[in-house]
């Protein structure tokens, strides 16, 4: 299967190293990789999706089997749209473990020629996500181990 596409869907708001590292390892994994930004209305977000995505091109443009995409509408509906075959996910802690079994089940219901990829982040980035950069830097706290220079001085820009 030489043309093998897999999905990265997130809301990346904003990219993280724990996003970039999924990135990376699932670009070794497939010869095709999007990543795309989805529109999720029940999550209130600091970026655009303009400015997510030009966060997303920025950081993957030395990778050139990586595209970055915006999508609304389930994930699965997409993931055919694009010609996936698989859709990326990260699982950070045990917790994570129940909401995306969950999804995974229901996106084989949906469409069973669809694989939910499964990847643990790298050690350092266990516990991280864009809500707690987001917070950290709120409150002025340092942010540098979590995400690139660029990116926190967005965050400081739109933050105050």
């Amino acid at each position: 299967m030489p043309n093998r596409v897999a999905l990265y869907p997130g809301s990346f708001d904003p990219i993280t190293l724990g996003h970039m590292d999924l990135i990376k390892r699932a670009a070794r994994i497939f010869p095709r990789l999007i990543v795309a930004v989805a529109t999720n209305n029940a999550k209130s977000c600091l970026f655009s999706v303009e400015e997510r995505l030009d966060m997303l091109r920025s950081h993957t443009r030395d990778w050139p089997n990586v595209e970055v995409a915006h999508f609304s509408g389930l994930t699965v509906d997409f993931a055919r749209e694009v010609g996936a075959v698989a859709i990326i996910r990260g699982l950070r802690v045990i917790s994570d473990f129940e909401f995306e079994l969950s999804m995974a089940i229901n996106n084989e219901k949906l469409n069973p020629n669809i694989d939910t990829v499964l990847l643990t982040p790298s050690e350092p980035y266990l516990y991280l996500s864009s809500g707690l950069v987001k917070e950290l830097a709120s409150y002025g706290g340092p942010v540098s181990h979590y995400v690139t220079p660029e990116v926190e001085t967005l965050l400081r820009e739109r933050l105050g």
